[in-house]
């Protein structure tokens, strides 16, 4: 094993020139100086009882931060562009550590992928390129993984879990991919992504996020996108959460809206979550569109929901805390049963060009959508 911050470069191998061909050189390409040997990656392989911190502000654009298996007391920051942070799966575990100082720390999150914004929340500088995967985050304060002002940050392959309020946690960023992560038992949001948690105002344009294939489980809200647009959720799994996959605008502009939810699974999110401000009780909720624009809503199999919250129902439409209605979603192709106490529910007098087509489910409000 490489001791911390000895990196490990590529081996190069040098071609041998056949002597059968040397006459055959011209003399000034024979005299000509060696090519430089490539160059790959850095990886700073790190072990349990060392710095995961130094390795990462060691780093530099492409390197590799690799955690063997094992457990790591403390938050970490990521804050350089192009950097992975590679753990070993479910055998590399991050956890608090009540000494632990650090900004990240004193936030209450786990792993911190930050840029930077000003006091008003404008990106002042975008960190870009960001990996982080294969790891398991649990138990912090607030995020397991709280990302902000990045661009085509990829997480992947995360199991995050018994966190305070965020399981992942991206914020004011563009073209994210977060694919084939496991977040279960999460205070808020298996996964979030939004404008800001803390701010109000127009939504953000992802420019193209994807958030696929992940598993969401034992959470207030599965999967909830918050004033942003632009993006894809698609052939995830929310199951067994108070609500499952949460689309939530207002009256900002631009609106929340302009994206596709297709192809998840969404079943069974019948736990009981109480009210919190801005945000009625939530139970038996399977996909929500509130105070939205312009979402699709197609191939998505929702299943066995039922609670009394008025919000309650497989694919539901509701006015924002705001008043503001839906306008124009299309809910379409969708395969829904056995939620109660309807598969389908426009609860938003105030909605406008909203379509239900080819849904196969049992009962709708009003009668006649299914």
């Amino acid at each position: 094993m490489t001791a911390l911050l000895a990196p490990t470069r590529p081996l190069v191998r040098v071609a041998a020139v056949l002597l059968s061909c040397a006459a055959s050189v011209p003399a000034a390409l024979a005299a000509a100086p060696a090519a430089a040997a490539p160059t790959g990656p850095t990886v700073y392989r790190v072990a349990p009882g060392s710095s995961v911190q130094a390795a990462l502000d060691a780093a530099a654009p492409g390197d590799v931060v690799e955690l063997a298996a094992g457990r790591y007391p403390g938050s970490v920051t990521l804050a350089t562009d192009g950097v992975t942070l590679r753990g070993r799966g479910a055998a590399t575990v991050l956890v608090p550590d009540p000494a632990d100082r650090s900004s990240c720390a004193q936030a209450g999150d786990g792993v911190c992928v930050t840029g930077s914004a000003d006091e008003r929340g404008v990106p002042v500088r975008t960190l870009s390129g960001a990996v982080v995967e294969s790891l398991t985050v649990a138990g912090f304060p607030r995020n397991g993984i709280g990302a902000a002002v990045t661009d085509r940050l990829t997480v992947r392959r995360v199991t995050v879990h018994d966190n305070g309020r965020q399981g992942i946690s991206v914020e004011m960023s563009t073209r994210t991919a977060l694919t084939d992560n496991e977040a279960r038992d999460n205070g808020q949001a298996g996964i979030f992504v939004a404008n800001w948690y803390d701010r109000k105002g127009g939504a953000l344009e992802t420019l193209g996020t994807e958030v696929s294939e992940n598993r969401l489980t034992g959470n207030r809200i599965g999967l909830q996108l918050r004033r942003v647009r632009g993006l894809t959720v698609e052939a995830n799994l929310a199951f067994g959460n108070c609500g499952g996959v949460f689309v939530i605008g207002d009256d900002g502009v631009p609106r929340a809206g302009a994206l596709t939810v297709r192809d998840n699974v969404v079943r069974a999110n019948n736990r009981y979550c109480p009210p919190i401000p801005r945000l009625d009780s939530v139970q038996g909720t399977g996909i929500l569109l509130t105070g939205t624009e312009d979402v699709t809503v197609s191939g998505n199999q929702v299943t066995d929901h039922t609670g009394t919250s008025p919000m309650s129902g497989g694919v539901v439409l509701y006015p924002s805390a705001v008043g503001a209605p839906n306008a124009r979603a299309a809910v379409t192709g969708n395969a829904l049963r056995d939620n109660l106490p309807a598969d389908l529910a426009d609860r938003d007098p105030r909605g406008t060009g909203n379509a239900f087509t080819e849904n196969a489910c049992g009962t709708s409000e009003p009668a006649g959508h299914c």
